[in-house]
């Protein structure tokens, strides 16, 4: 990068708005990572109107940027070459509006999660997307990659949240949509093209959420599960027996459900017995009788073998913190972490087949299972003892190949990148991966924005 940019970068968005490539270094590469960041600049805008007068710059320029959010991604999105300009929404934390008529939330990008749901509980509100890195995830990033989390069976991802958007073209335009109706039929919903889209079409700027009215403290239990039949039949009884008010359907592998209870500071099971499977499930908005009753009758049909439920919110916290002890996995070296998405009648036969896989080929090696199966997301975490790319590129076909038949899908939440590029045939077809190359031609042809990530632009 010139000088000559580096100090129109400046006037635009002021001294304490810019980084050069040294202090660039000085910072984490993500939440979850030990590596450094590297850019040849970062540049923080406090409005939409900088980041378009940065982007008018850059587009002028032909310089390629990278945008970046709470930095809690899993893959490598975010990542930026040392030639690369970073710009990172932390400077644009504003709640601008909540509105508890319309049940809705005008907010900066950069606005962390958990803040926003934290916020809209003073008007008894509730934002609906909610997942284990609130407290770093930026709104923006969420948007971006259509963030799932746990409360998806009810609420579904960021894309159900999202009314209105402003975003931020590659050459600079402000496209500003800011609607906050639920229905809004007038010409395409240009929205949906910038969320999911991980930065690669414009970068998210402000947005309108829509809000729901709070529930009460949800209902929290514990389920054991021999047989993944039970599993199954276990969801679609209580998703009937609550009528829409099953909030949270979570399922762990004996594997992972054991390594969380090591590692938890009772270092006991809340069960008598650890089973081949543990359901961790919430219903909101139910009574004693209610709740009694689903119970009494899917004990009595078979669907479980034993449970617990959580009488206090200390219990409740205890049993959330099993599910997300994801970073217990990487005390076993290197850690190779997917997310994927497939029919749920497939899921027990998939699940085992790469477990067997990866045990025939590294028996001293560990495969952990979890997810959110209630809406047929499933996380995998191995962990071989290498982390080489050879060994990277053979457990990826263990784990991305099977689904290719059973039509999954390889990112069922934290999008593709970098590190997923390579697959992304398994889940789309040639004529999809054409058109999405399309777009990313008709609304950045100089492939500004992101370049690399998701799919190369040439065909």
């Amino acid at each position: 990068m010139n000088d000559t940019l580096i100090q129109a970068l400046r006037g635009c968005v002021g001294t304490e708005g810019l980084l050069d490539a040294a202090a660039v270094a000085e910072r984490g590469a993500g939440v979850f990572r030990q590596d450094r960041l590297q850019a040849c600049a970062l540049v923080r805008p406090s409005s939409t109107q900088e980041l378009s007068a940065v982007m008018a710059l850059c587009h002028a320029h032909r310089q390629p940027v990278v945008a970046q959010g709470g930095l809690s991604g899993l893959v490598h999105g975010a990542d930026a070459a040392s030639h690369e300009l970073i710009i990172s929404t932390e400077r644009m934390r504003s709640i601008e509006a909540i509105d508890p008529v319309g049940r809705t939330a005008t907010v900066q990008a950069g606005v962390v999660l958990g803040r926003l749901r934290e916020a809209v509980q003073a008007h008894g509100l509730q934002y609906g997307v909610d997942f284990g890195a609130r407290d770093s995830a930026t709104l923006g990033g969420s948007i971006a990659t259509n963030a799932g989390g746990n409360s998806v069976i009810r609420y579904g991802m960021t894309r159900e949240s999202v009314l209105g958007l402003e975003v931020v073209l590659a050459d600079g335009t402000v496209l500003s949509s800011m609607n906050r109706m639920l229905k809004n039929n007038s010409g395409f919903d240009l929205k949906h093209l910038f969320i999911g889209s991980e930065g690669l079409l414009g970068v998210v700027t402000r947005a309108v959420l829509r809000l729901h009215e709070a529930t009460d403290t949800p209902r929290t239990m514990l389920f054991a599960c021999e047989r993944f039949e039970q599993v199954l039949a276990l969801l679609r009884h209580l998703d009937k027996a609550f009528s829409g008010r099953l909030s949270a359907f979570e399922v762990m592998w004996r594997d992972y459900f054991e390594l969380a209870v090591k590692g938890s500071p009772s270092g006991r099971s809340p069960l008598q017995n650890i089973a081949a499977y543990q359901v961790l499930v919430e219903v909101v908005d139910t009574d004693d009788e209610a709740l009694q009753s689903a119970l009494e009758s899917a004990q009595a049909l078979g669907y479980f073998d034993d449970a617990v439920l959580a009488e206090s919110l200390t219990q409740r916290r205890a049993l959330w913190a099993l599910r997300e002890s994801v970073s217990l996995t990487f005390q076993h070296g290197p850690d190779f972490a997917f997310d994927v998405s497939l029919p749920l009648a497939d899921m027990a036969a998939y699940a085992e087949g790469v477990r067997s896989a990866v045990k025939a080929r590294w028996p001293a090696g560990h495969c952990w299972i979890f997810g959110h199966v209630g809406d047929g997301n499933l996380h995998i975490a191995v962990a071989v003892g290498s982390g080489d790319a050879l060994t990277q590129k053979h457990i990826e076909t263990l784990v991305y190949e099977p689904l290719r038949e059973l039509g999954g899908a390889i990112s069922a939440e934290h999008g593709v990148g970098l590190s997923k590029k390579a697959w992304l045939s398994v889940s789309r077809t040639p004529q999809e991966l054409a058109l999405m190359r399309q777009l990313k031609h008709t609304l950045d042809p100089l492939s500004l924005l992101n370049p690399g990530k998701m799919f190369d632009t040439a065909a």
